[in-house]
């Protein structure tokens, strides 16, 4: 019996000490970060294709993290400079991911701004990148003899288009192009100024202020 509670206590200690360590302590250093000026909220076209790359768990194969330099060649790969918290503001929840299966995507709405390259992608990747081993998203569309007015018919590629017919993007569709167009990292990030420096700026004043 005595050995069971000090396994337990042991248990407990450690589960504490980790949930401080990754969960506390990283939320109190961060909590108070300010949004980069370069970044703007989604909007609401935005959040719902956000919530269409949940529900069709794109986050499983495609991160949104890229790394520095000294973790991997993310900026060779064209992928963007390394996130910071800020980065991350209106990001609820976080889709971070952690397999990369495809490449990474926090900066697609750089290195592929055509929105109708987003739209032929979703209905056949292989149709843009051959040999892509990215599923098909063929219920993002209707296909049908021809588009009615308002209605977004895909530019798909020769040999792509079912004969006689013409691919419309439906409204999820439309929408989860708009929220890839907006993940856009790439303006420039400062670090924050060292507390001790700020600190240490204050006293410095006083002197010349009282003259």
């Amino acid at each position: 019996m005595e050995n069971e509670v000090k396994l337990t206590a042991g248990a407990m200690v450690t589960l504490g000490l980790a949930t401080a360590a990754l969960v506390v302590l990283p939320y109190i250093q961060v909590r108070d970060v300010p949004p980069p000026e370069g970044l703007k909220p989604y909007t609401s076209a935005e959040l719902r294709g956000r919530a269409v790359y949940i529900a069709n768990g794109c986050v499983y194969c495609h991160t949104q993290q890229p790394r520095d330099k000294s973790f991997g060649p993310d900026a060779e790969r064209g992928w963007g400079r390394a996130t910071v918290p800020g980065d991350y503001t209106y990001d609820r929840p976080h889709l971070l991911g952690s397999m990369r299966t495809g490449p990474d995507l926090m900066n697609i709405g750089v290195r592929q701004p055509s929105r109708d390259w987003h739209l032929g992608h979703l209905y056949q990747p292989r149709a843009y990148v051959p040999g892509s081993i990215m599923p098909a998203y063929p219920y993002l569309f209707d296909v049908k003899d021809k588009a009615e007015p308002g209605e977004e018919a895909l530019k798909l590629p020769p040999g792509y288009v079912p004969p006689g017919k013409v691919v419309v993007a439906t409204p999820d569709a439309q929408d989860l192009v708009k929220y890839l167009q907006a993940l856009n990292r790439s303006y420039p990030v400062l670090p924050p100024e060292p507390r001790e420096a700020a600190g240490a700026a204050a006293p410095a004043a006083t002197p010349a202020s009282a003259s």
